[in-house]
């Protein structure tokens, strides 16, 4: 039988089996030597001597590192307008190692009734929409139907600085998730051997990972070529002149001219271009 890991916590392994019932399956001998299951994982597994045992880790379409979960369909970029105040860059560089692990990203704004109509962030709303990235405004007196619709038959990983409103989102989502994911943080700040577990919890017809989200924003270890041909932001650029172009310096290149026609964002292009700086930087063994 197929299903999906939803929880690991120690040799023990949650599995969300074929017939929708959460069952408890431990690893064969022959997984554990290879590389180790993570929560989104595909398995196969069978019934042998009472026990649900997990014979085979199917292909994944994606694996992040951190947080370790394998098979994310998207990751809900969560940004407040104000307090504290919309940062493009730093969405942009979750953009950028989101798309890179071929994620989908989709941006939240928070606090959207605390902005003025004629308020800059509605400027950059535009800006990703026309570029073809989802954003969906939120705020007190602000439907979160559009973020449910979001989650529904998707596995999400969120991502996101302190104070820009995720406890107040998932609370409207579902308080008991908040709640669980408040206890896990408490646990996670009581000293440096506490235990780092990934879990994904039924939200909204969907999934989400319970997870501090992306802990790194090094780019160091990125290859610029692999980025420059996953961003959403290129892809209807054209042809570039060269099969490795990454869009900076080179000669007859699809997207400066687009950037210079106003089809591509001048401000997810600056942004890249300061990324492209990091990237390659660190080789694998150090």
């Amino acid at each position: 039988m197929k299903g999906q890991i939803i929880r690991i916590v120690s040799n023990q392994y949650g599995l969300l089996g074929e017939n929708g019932d959460i069952i408890q399956a431990v690893a064969m001998g022959k997984l554990r030597l290879n590389e180790k299951p993570l929560v989104g994982d595909m398995v196969e597994y069978e019934l042998i001597d009472g026990v649900w045992a997990m014979q085979r880790v199917l292909e994944r379409k994606n694996r992040l590192i951190r947080p370790a979960i394998a098979n994310v369909d998207q990751a809900m970029i969560v940004m407040s307008a104000v307090e504290p105040a919309f940062s493009a860059f730093l969405v942009d560089k979750l953009i950028f190692l989101i798309s890179y692990e071929n994620v989908e990203p989709v941006i939240v704004i928070t606090k959207m009734d605390m902005v003025r109509a004629d308020d800059e962030v509605y400027k950059y709303i535009e800006d990703y929409r026309k570029s073809g990235y989802k954003v969906i405004p939120v705020g007190h007196d602000i439907s979160i139907e559009d973020v449910e619709e979001c989650l529904k038959g998707k596995i999400t990983v969120l991502t996101g600085q302190s104070g820009v409103g995720k406890s107040t989102l998932l609370n409207r989502l579902d308080p008991a998730y908040n709640a669980a994911t408040q206890e896990i943080s408490k646990a996670r700040g009581r000293g440096k051997h506490t235990t780092r577990h990934v879990q994904l919890y039924p939200v909204a017809g969907g999934w989400l990972a319970d997870t501090p989200g992306f802990s790194s924003l090094d780019f160091s270890r990125h290859d610029a070529l692999t980025l420059a041909r996953r961003l959403k932001d290129f892809e209807e650029a054209g042809q570039c002149r060269f099969l490795n172009c990454k869009h900076i310096n080179e000669p007859d290149c699809a997207v400066k001219k687009g950037v210079e026609e106003g089809r591509i964002s001048s401000i997810r292009y600056n942004d890249y271009k300061q990324i492209v700086a990091e990237c390659n930087k660190r080789k694998e063994w150090e």
